[in-house]
């Protein structure tokens, strides 16, 4: 029977660590790239008009990490709020399995109390006598104690 795609915590755990790695390696990467190209930049320029150009490609390069960051943000709030939905499927699934378990023990324990008290009934001789040897060999048990 084939298993279900139901990620464990550690599943979950990995995928958001993972996504949090990438988004750092891609910001290192384009901070990397855009400052080579900054220096290259100046060094081909020269100048008053040099240090706007570079002004304005590091504004450029600034709001282009906010961006990139805010994406991976809004990746990483769609990721958690998809796992938070499985987990709340799985518990809510748990707790009625949990509420169906309980409901069947409880009809057995009842199923079991009607044998024995009819038993009871039936032979209360034998049912004293069995209780009596119980409350015997407890006692027993707890005085070597």
């Amino acid at each position: 029977m084939a298993q279900p795609n139901n990620p464990t915590a550690d599943d979950l755990k990995k995928d958001t660590t993972a996504t949090g790695s990438q988004g750092k390696n891609d910001l290192r990467d384009s901070s990397s790239k855009g400052g080579s190209d900054t220096r290259n930049a100046a060094d081909k320029m020269s100048g008053g008009s040099s240090a706007d150009n570079l002004k304005d490609r590091g504004a450029d390069m600034a709001q282009n990490a906010r961006d990139t960051a805010q994406e991976y943000v809004e990746r990483a709030r769609e990721a958690g709020s998809e796992y938070a939905g499985r987990a709340r499927a799985e518990a809510e699934r748990l707790y009625q399995q949990g509420q169906q378990r309980a409901s069947d023990l409880t009809h057995y324990a009842g199923d079991r109390y009607d044998e024995v008290s009819e038993m009871v009934r039936r032979n209360p001789a034998q049912a004293l006598g069995i209780a009596a040897g119980v409350g015997f060999l407890v006692g027993l048990i707890l005085a070597r104690r």
